[in-house]
């Protein structure tokens, strides 16, 4: 009977290891990286079709004015939340700062907000994180400057919290302004 239980032992951790090879190579096929949630995109675009109507209609209406509080409820502020902007990182006061003086107070008007075409692309995974990638081709009328053309790598990175869209990173790095070939 000993005998038998030292045979056993090796043959179940056999069994279990290639139970555990098969259930690993079988789950790879429908990895979350390839699965699409075709809801959650779209409700990822409408947030953020939300988040240029707030710019638009708040440019230079003031810091403190109701489409710049609109433009920051759509933030997850909070220790975990980061903006990479300019080379340097900001945290949520940082970010909100940034947000309220760039399209309250600099910003006279925006003359156009919009993606470079072809590159704004939205991923979502496990249904609740969404990453949005785009190159900006954003023409804004400064205050001090006059019009600006506005063309970013940006990366804004949502979560889905209480049924809602929040960013939680933002990213934004200066760009070429055409995609690189197959970008």
């Amino acid at each position: 009977m000993k005998a038998m239980r030292l045979l056993l032992v090796p043959f179940f951790v056999l069994c279990v290891s290639t139970t555990n090879v098969v259930a690993s190579k079988e789950s790879d096929k429908n990895s979350v990286i390839d699965q699409t949630y075709p809801q959650a995109q779209a409700e990822v675009l409408e947030t953020f079709g939300a988040i240029a109507g707030s710019i638009m209609a708040g440019a230079g209406h003031g810091y403190d004015g109701p489409y710049m509080d609109q433009l920051i409820s759509f933030h997850a502020y909070g220790d975990k939340f980061v903006e990479f902007n300019g080379g340097q990182s900001f945290d949520s006061a940082g970010n909100e700062h940034n947000e309220r003086q760039l399209f309250g107070e600099d910003i006279d008007g925006v003359i156009q907000f919009a993606p470079i075409e072809g590159t704004l692309k939205v991923a979502v995974y496990y249904g609740n994180v969404a990453n949005l990638t785009f190159i900006s081709d954003f023409i804004l009328m400064h205050k001090e400057y006059g019009e600006i053309t506005v063309n970013n790598l940006i990366t804004l990175l949502f979560v889905k919290t209480k049924g809602e869209w929040k960013m939680v990173h933002e990213h934004h790095s200066p760009a070429p302004v055409t995609p690189a070939p197959g970008g």
